[in-house]
């Protein structure tokens, strides 16, 4: 290891052990947490359970990865990030602005073809080749990672040329999906954990993308430098990575990555 890393992660981890110790226990503090807008279903579900369990408060605000990316350089006062990707928190460190070696992938993003009209998507995704629609929505691949994936699943299927003027695009993938869920657009791509609940569709009709389709949406979390003096910033990072808030990610439809980068995952089921 770097000694520049080595001194992050000891850094960290004695953040990290005085939180658990309990060293801070008499004094409840607040994390400022930027996460991105696909996450934003199971991280309110885990900063409910972080409060709970800690005592402390992640106050969380959502946005397109981009978009957080630009603020945090403009000095916006995050402490932690949970971004869609993985390259932005390396950025972030290299740009001195997130804490050397603190990043890990917390899930691995899965992206869906979803109308909440149950007869309009089939199993296989046909209905791209087929046009049979409206509008298609998709965030901004320039600033939102399962855009990138939505555009790569385009052209992977030869059509991105046919439905470019088909095409609705919101900044993230919140707003891609509030133009699906409102009719604005027939279809979209969206996140698994918008559409699915404990590994099931809650409405309409959804093709799976499988996986080789686009690049792995790796999703990183981040100790960013304001939060680094922290505890609660610290202590939130542990709780993401325990038992707890693994069940949660699963539940939504994510991956989980081990040390070796093997990903396990529940049984989707489109219906």
């Amino acid at each position: 290891m770097q000694p520049r890393f080595l001194l992050a992660w000891i850094a960290l981890r004695m953040l990290v052990a005085a939180a658990l110790t309990g060293s801070f226990a008499a004094v409840a503090a607040e994390v400022s947490v930027a996460v991105a807008a696909n996450f934003t279903l199971p991280a309110q579900k885990i900063a409910q359970a972080f409060e709970k369990e800690t005592g402390h408060t992640a106050r969380l605000a959502f946005a397109s990865t981009g978009r957080f990316h630009t603020q945090i350089a403009n000095g916006a006062p995050f402490e932690v990030l949970l971004a869609a990707d993985a390259e932005t928190p390396r950025q972030l460190e290299m740009q001195g602005l997130a804490l050397a070696g603190s990043g890990f992938t917390y899930a691995v993003g899965r992206l869906v073809l979803w109308s909440p009209n149950a007869a309009l998507v089939d199993a296989k995704g046909d209905v791209l080749r087929s046009g049979n629609f409206g509008k298609i929505a998709i965030a901004d691949p320039k600033l939102a990672p399962y855009g990138a994936a939505a555009l790569q699943t385009m052209s992977r299927l030869e059509v991105w040329g046919r439905l470019k003027p088909k095409l609705v695009q919101g900044e993230s993938i919140a707003q891609a999906y509030q133009f699906v869920a409102s009719e604005n657009a027939q279809l979209g791509f969206v996140a698994m954990s918008q559409v699915f609940a404990s590994g099931r569709l809650t409405r309409g009709s959804a093709w799976v993308v499988p996986q080789d389709f686009h690049k792995p949406i790796l999703q990183d979390a981040v100790l960013l430098t304001k939060g680094r003096s922290n505890p609660a910033a610290a202590a939130f990072l542990v709780f993401l990575r325990g038992a707890k808030a693994r069940d949660t990610i699963l539940a939504f439809g994510y991956d989980l990555c081990t040390s070796q980068g093997s990903c396990r995952s529940v049984p989707q089921s489109a219906k």
